[in-house]
């Protein structure tokens, strides 16, 4: 795997860039902005093939080694405290300002839908809903079988991604179905691959054009979009991964560290990108009569990145770091522990 500043951090940088264009994109086109339709829905689709699936590869890098380390209960406290926290605090932030502002947003957000997180995702935090289920389902599995059945859990993963009706629907069992098989291909990247392959310049030129192709494929000859699951989608989704790797390994290899610290920031500007990004839009538009769709792409994205990051540093500046994770295990298992002393 090698040292994690060396390309992970580069290839979320490149996540989160295409996950704030996405929400910008698609905040211009709802808003009535005159955006081409064909453009948006070819570069929404191409942008939307890929960039989940490889923030669920590049989560799934990292947890068969934090699970050896901590063990399932342990590692599913931590994610409870850096998951499961920020996405209940962030999702009633950032619905309740939506809900309060809504009569200048493209939603009708309310508040009903803002207190339905725990069984209803709502807008971009569903990702860390997702990511947390899969985290508890595969700290299960692995407590249960070693390391050597990842490959049949990998082909099973296949399976659901490819038949997701096998699962009873609703609930978090869409979400395991679509994204787990991502994340587990990361479990098999970090135990069977090896990475020195991708870091030649003719792998990388090769890959380019296998991303380019199965993108042309995909959407032109086929005439599909990203919702037409199904083993294209599959195997388009893994090509432009490994695309993305390739490209993050060359990038390591340069001095474009804001490049890596913007990955390294993914997860503040994740949570609060929406917030910015529609702040930009509706300042632009409603104030100031900006209509040019490039400019708004260019601000929106702009704002989306640098805006939390501006916030991160001034929540570690200020020692504020609740609001994006808390030891809420820790305050679980102490209340528990008092409780079990006092009626002992």
């Amino acid at each position: 795997m090698g040292n994690r500043e060396n390309w992970v951090d580069y290839a979320k940088a490149i996540g989160i860039i295409l996950v704030v264009y996405g929400h910008v994109a698609r905040g211009l086109y709802k808003g009535g902005i005159d955006f081409s339709a064909s453009l948006y829905q070819l570069f929404d689709s191409v942008v939307y093939s890929f960039h989940m699936p490889l923030f669920f590869f590049l989560s799934g890098l990292f947890f068969y080694k934090s699970f050896s380390k901590k063990g399932a209960s342990k590692l599913i406290f931590s994610k409870i405290d850096t998951v499961f926290y920020p996405y209940v605090i962030w999702s009633v932030l950032q619905g309740g300002v939506e809900a309060l502002l809504s009569n200048y947003t493209n939603g009708n957000v309310s508040l009903n839908e803002v207190f339905s997180l725990l069984w209803s995702p709502r807008a971009q935090f569903w990702f860390l809903y997702a990511l947390f289920s899969i985290f508890v389902l595969l700290s299960v599995i692995y407590s249960l079988v070693s390391s050597r059945f990842t490959l049949i859990i990998f082909i099973c993963s296949i399976v659901l991604y490819l038949y997701p009706s096998l699962l009873p629907q609703g609930f978090i069992f869409g979400f395991v179905s679509s994204n787990s098989v991502f994340f587990i291909l990361g479990i098999v990247f970090t135990m069977y691959a090896k990475i020195e392959y991708l870091l030649s310049l003719t792998v990388l030129v090769g890959l380019l054009v296998a991303f380019v192709a199965s993108q042309w494929f995909f959407h032109d000859y086929l005439s599909y979009q990203y919702t037409d699951k199904g083993v294209e989608s599959f195997l388009l989704a893994c090509i432009s991964i490994a695309f993305v790797v390739s490209v993050s390994l060359f990038l390591s290899r340069t001095n474009y560290r804001f490049i890596a610290y913007i990955g390294s920031s993914s997860m503040a500007i994740y949570l609060m990108h929406i917030l910015a990004g529609s702040g930009s839009r509706v300042v632009l538009y409603k104030f100031f009569g900006v209509d040019s769709v490039l400019v708004h792409l260019i601000l929106g994205c702009l704002v989306g990145i640098i805006s939390p990051i501006i916030a991160l540093f001034l929540i570690n500046k200020f020692n504020a770091k609740y609001l994006l994770s808390a030891p809420v295990s820790y305050w679980c298992i102490k209340s528990y522990n008092k409780l079990l002393y006092r009626t002992s």
